[in-house]
C-alpha cells in the first residue's frame, strides 16, 4: 500500500491532484508558506512549554501559590495549547506529503508529527487527570499529598516540552536543510 493510499480516496486524490495541476512556481511557493506555518507554530507550542518550565518551576511555591498559578495555568493556556497542537500536527503532516520525494525531509516531518501526537497523549493521560483533580481545590481542601500531585505534573510537563522541542528542531532542519525548489 503506497502511501498515497494512506489519505482517504476521495481527500488524498484531491490533495495530490491540485499539487500535480500547479506550476513549479506555485507548488515551490505554497511549500514554503507551509514551512513557515510549521515552524511558527512548532515554535508557539514549544516556546510557551519551555517558558513554563523555564520560569515556573512550581517546587519553589507555596501550597497557596501553586494552587492558584496552577489553576490560572489551565484556565489561560488549555484552548490554546490544544489548537496549537493540532494545527502544528496537521501542517507537519501536509508538508511531509508535500515532501514525499524528499525521502530525509518526509520522514523527518512524519517523526515531528508523531512527537506532537506523543505530546497529545502525554497531555491527555498524563497532564490532564492531575490537572482535573488540581481544579477541585481550594487552599483549604488541599490533600496532604498536594506536592505528589505537582511533582507528578511536573515531570509530565518536562516530557512534553522535550517532545515539543525535539519535534520543532526536526521541523526546522528540514526547512534549513531542503531548499523548496529541490523538493518539486
Amino acid at each position: 500500500m503506497g502511501l498515497r493510499n494512506a489519505i482517504p480516496a476521495t481527500e488524498g486524490k484531491l490533495i495530490f491532484d491540485l499539487i500535480k495541476k500547479h506550476s513549479l512556481k506555485t507548488r515551490v511557493m505554497a511549500l514554503s508558506l507551509l514551512r513557515f506555518l510549521d515552524i511558527i507554530l512548532a515554535a508557539l507550542l514549544a516556546g510557551t512549554s519551555f517558558g513554563i518550565w523555564v520560569g515556573f518551576n512550581p517546587a519553589i511555591f507555596s501550597a497557596s501559590t501553586y494552587v492558584e498559578q496552577q489553576q490560572n495555568l489551565v484556565s489561560s493556556l488549555n484552548s490554546l495549547m490544544i489548537v496549537l497542537v493540532i494545527a502544528a500536527t496537521v501542517i507537519t503532516l501536509l508538508s511531509a506529503f508535500l515532501q514525499l520525494k524528499n525521502k530525509p525531509a518526509f520522514v523527518a516531518l512524519l517523526l515531528a508529527a508523531a512527537l506532537f501526537i506523543a505530546c497529545m497523549v502525554i497531555t491527555r493521560f498524563g497532564n490532564v487527570p492531575v490537572q482535573t483533580e488540581i481544579l477541585k481545590w481550594t487552599v483549604d481542601t488541599l490533600p496532604e499529598n498536594w506536592t505528589d500531585f505537582r511533582d507528578k505534573w511536573w515531570s509530565f510537563h518536562i516530557a512534553r516540552t522535550v517532545v515539543e522541542l525535539v519535534a520543532l528542531v526536526l521541523i526546522t532542519w528540514t526547512v534549513v536543510k531542503n531548499n523548496p525548489a529541490q523538493t518539486k
